[in-house]
């Protein structure tokens, strides 16, 4: 007998009609309980964490926290058993995998890993979706994957290398367009990491750090924008209405832009903002029900031209715990001194 038994092989029912995307939350649901309790459940956090599932691409997140209380409450009344039973019956094949890996993802704890009292849930979970062993272990993989790609500064979608700091054979990092070089601004000893992919090159370590630097040659149009704008309407509407939705906004729903600057006499014209990242940072911490939640941040970033490219240079400021932010003027100014000393440490060619 197992104490899963009364999930997995329970017999209980309930009256609820589930569709196969509510299926794949309700799975969420049940692996965030089972080894729980019902109370401990952040309803909010874990709609979050369904959002970036591709299945839930027409759903706002708001509508996603909605399915998530739904289905607590019929946990609540009629066991986890009943809410399995449906939920698998609402399963189809386009989505058994997504709801084995919602399954799997929050069991994950902070250095990304299952811990072995959760290891056996998952198991019950993967024989009772008919999930093939070697399927399973490809799954968490790529979700491990795709967190470690996330947490590393949303990065996009294209090939992704990441070298470790004491691996790269250099103190330099020179961009393979040879338009700069940059001494690396994390060390080893903390587990520094240079990721970087076409345009884009990031440093972060174990202790939350991370400066990113995006770099584009500017198109012919571009410049004809740039006449056409003035500079600092170009390089605000670069920024604010492009990058940061983009790079920022579509993966901490939550985040906002609450300071923007132009800097007219700073590299011939650049333009700052600083952006508040709620539960935004790269570095989680893990909270009392298991579930690893990543800390509040603050994001700074400049954007500059230097000869024919654009620049994003940015830098972030993470939360613990009895962190407290100043005003978002002081942070504003902190952040925005803390990223023109490292691009003052940048070599342009």
């Amino acid at each position: 007998m197992s104490k899963y038994d009364r999930i997995f092989d329970s017999k209980q029912t309930t009256e609820e009609f589930l569709s196969p995307e509510e299926g794949v939350a309700a799975i969420a649901v049940i692996s965030a309980i089972a080894d729980s309790s019902i109370e401990e459940v952040d309803a909010e956090a874990l709609a979050t964490v369904l959002w970036d599932f591709e299945v839930f691409d027409e759903y706002s997140e708001e509508e996603i926290t909605e399915i998530v209380y739904r289905l607590i409450d019929i946990a609540q009344a009629d066991g986890l058993g009943a809410l399995f039973n449906t939920a698998s019956a609402a399963l189809n094949d386009e989505v058994v995998l997504d709801a084995y890996a919602a399954g799997a993802i929050v069991l994950l704890d902070e250095d990304l890993t299952i811990a072995s009292d959760k290891e056996p849930f998952l198991q019950h979970l993967q024989k009772a979706l008919d999930i093939e062993d070697e399927e399973a272990q490809e799954i968490v993989q790529e979700i491990i994957a795709a967190i470690e790609e996330a947490e590393n500064g949303n990065f996009g979608d294209d090939d992704v290398e990441i070298i470790l700091v004491q691996d790269y054979g250099d103190t330099v990092y020179r961009s393979p367009l040879a338009n700069f070089s940059v001494p690396i601004p994390v060390s080893a000893e903390e587990g520094g990491r240079i990721q970087t992919q076409e345009g884009v090159v990031g440093f972060t370590d174990d202790i939350g750090s991370l400066v990113r630097i995006d770099y584009y040659p500017i198109p012919p149009e571009h410049e004809e924008e740039i006449d056409s704008l003035g500079l600092e309407e170009y390089l605000q509407s670069i920024l604010v209405d492009r990058y940061v939705p983009q790079a920022i906004f579509a993966h901490v729903p939550n985040a906002e832009v609450r300071y923007g600057e132009y800097l007219e006499n700073t590299l011939n014209g650049a333009y700052y903002v600083l952006v508040d990242m709620p539960q935004g940072s790269t570095i989680s911490k893990q909270e009392y029900n298991g579930n690893a939640k990543r800390l509040d941040a603050y994001r700074g970033l400049l954007t500059f031209i230097n000869t024919d490219f654009l620049y994003i240079v940015s830098n972030q400021r993470s939360f613990f715990n009895g962190d407290k932010p100043g005003t978002v003027e002081q942070e504003a100014e902190m952040l925005k001194n803390k990223i023109l000393d490292f691009v003052k440490s940048i070599q342009f060619s």
